[in-house]
This record gives C-alpha cells, sequence and structure tokens, in this order.
C-alpha cells in the first residue's frame, strides 16, 4: 500500500480513487470533483506532518495521525496545525472530510459525502446524493442542493441557497437555518431548533403541505389561507399549499419562524 509522509509543499498524483478521507485542523481545504486524475496540492503545511494511503482498494487517506474520523467533533489537542490542501477525485467517489477550524470547500460530488467540523465553516457547492454535515458550532452552507440533506449541529447555522432536495433535515440548539427551495412533488423538509430562528423562502407556486410550530417564538408566513392555532405552550400555523405533494415542517421552543414566498 503506497504511504506518503507529507512536510513540504508537494503534488501528489494517484491511480483509481474509489472513496476519499481527509481530516486536518486549520488551514484550508478545497475537494473538488474531476474528470482528469486524482490528485493532491499541498501548498502550505506546518508541523506536524500530514500522512498520506493509498489502499489496494483505492480508499485514500489524507490525515494527521492522531486525528480520527470519529474524533473530530471531540478534538482538544492544542496547536494550530495550519495546511493548505486542494484534492481531486472523481463525481462519483464517496467523500468523508473532517476539519477543526479550518475552512472547507467540497464541490461537485454525486454519491455519499459526509462532512463533520468544530468551527471550521463549510461550503457544499453543487453537490448531491446523500449528505451528512454535523458541526459544534462552524457553520454550513448548501449551493444548488439535490438529494438528500441531513445537518447536525450545537451552534452552527444551516444556509440551503437554491436547494431542490428530495430530504433535508436539520436539527440545531442555537443555530439559525436559513433555506431557499425548490420542492420536486416528493421534497420533505423538516427543521428543528430549540432558539435558532428558522427562515424558509419557497416559490408562489409551490405544491407542499406546511407546518410551522413555536412554544413561545413569533410565526409569520407570507402565503394566504395557512390556519393559526395558540394554545397554551404551542403555537401553530398549517395548511395546503397549490397541491399540497410536497411537505415542509418547522419547530422552534423559543426562536421564530418565518415563511417568505419568492416571486417567479
Amino acid at each position: 500500500m503506497p504511504k506518503w509522509t507529507i512536510e513540504k509543499p508537494e503534488q501528489l498524483r494517484f491511480g483509481d480513487v474509489s472513496a476519499l478521507s481527509v481530516r486536518i485542523v486549520a488551514g484550508r481545504l478545497a475537494v473538488l470533483a474531476s474528470d482528469g486524475p486524482p490528485t493532491l496540492e499541498v501548498s502550505d503545511i506546518g508541523t506536524p506532518p500530514l500522512l498520506v494511503e493509498h489502499d489496494e482498494n483505492g480508499r485514500l487517506t489524507i490525515a494527521y495521525k492522531d486525528l480520527t474520523w470519529d474524533g473530530v467533533l471531540g478534538w482538544l489537542r492544542p496547536g494550530r496545525r495550519d495546511t493548505t490542501l486542494t484534492i481531486t477525485v472523481p463525481k462519483d467517489c464517496p467523500v468523508q472530510a473532517g476539519v477543526i477550524s479550518a475552512s472547507a470547500v467540497v464541490a461537485g460530488f454525486e454519491r455519499r459525502t459526509n462532512v463533520k467540523s468544530v468551527s471550521g465553516e463549510i461550503v457544499l457547492d453543487g453537490v448531491s446524493g446523500e449528505i451528512e454535515a454535523e458541526t459544534v458550532s462552524g457553520a454550513v452552507e448548501s449551493r444548488g442542493l439535490a438529494g438528500d440533506l441531513s445537518f447536525t449541529s450545537v451552534a452552527g447555522e444551516l444556509t440551503v441557497a437554491g436547494g431542490t432536495p428530495r430530504r433535508l433535515r436539520a436539527n440545531t440548539v442555537s443555530g439559525r437555518i436559513t433555506a431557499d427551495l425548490e420542492l420536486p412533488p416528493t421534497g420533505h423538509v423538516s427543521l428543528h431548533s430549540v432558539s435558532g430562528e428558522i427562515v424558509i423562502c419557497l416559490p408562489d407556486s409551490v405544491d407542499t403541505d406546511v407546518t410551522l410550530r413555536s412554544t413561545s417564538g413569533r410565526l409569520t408566513a407570507a402565503f394566504p389561507g395557512l390556519d393559526g392555532s395558540d394554545r397554551p405552550g404551542q403555537k401553530a400555523l398549517s395548511g395546503r399549499l397549490g397541491g399540497g405533494m410536497a411537505s415542509v415542517s418547522a419547530t422552534t421552543i423559543s426562536a421564530d419562524v418565518t415563511l417568505l414566498r419568492r416571486d417567479q
């Protein structure tokens, strides 16, 4: 199994890559889908060195020795470990990308993508398929989403811009959720927050069932025809928009929920 120890700026080219796992601490990470040969470009690196392995099954692993995938969210070791990486692999390659405080861009993948962050910002650009994102306080921004996205965070924000999700599930404690969506007929959106505000924007011709709930937050909807209820400990707005084939639900404890309408 080929192995490399990266201690200085360097470029590597690989044979077939069937899966990618990359984990860094600080700096910048770009993981890009490409039709060309799989490559790694390290343009800046501190200490300790990065370890690179490409096994006989095509799995490519790029990480620090003491930073495991399961340990990303619990990382407590001191030191910055700055590095700047650009990785290209095929668009149908499953990707795992974990960062501590680094910023990351993951772009163009079509199968399964998993990202984890402690405080670093992650951008998912044109990523489809099955996507899982988990952060502590790091923000996640998704552009051009198609497929399934599951997001879990304590205080991190989620922004979905121009998304057409089959499934969108988001759970935060205090992070804000903003979703500007086009819904396919079977699209299902479920957003939950304790104290983070939720803002949803849908086209005026959307076909979906809507349920907005909050214990003490304010509920606002730009679409007419939703029925409101205000019982002790639970406010709700619900109803059917258009044909009502898709579904959208948003629930908070103390935060506001806003449903906006986008003219087409």
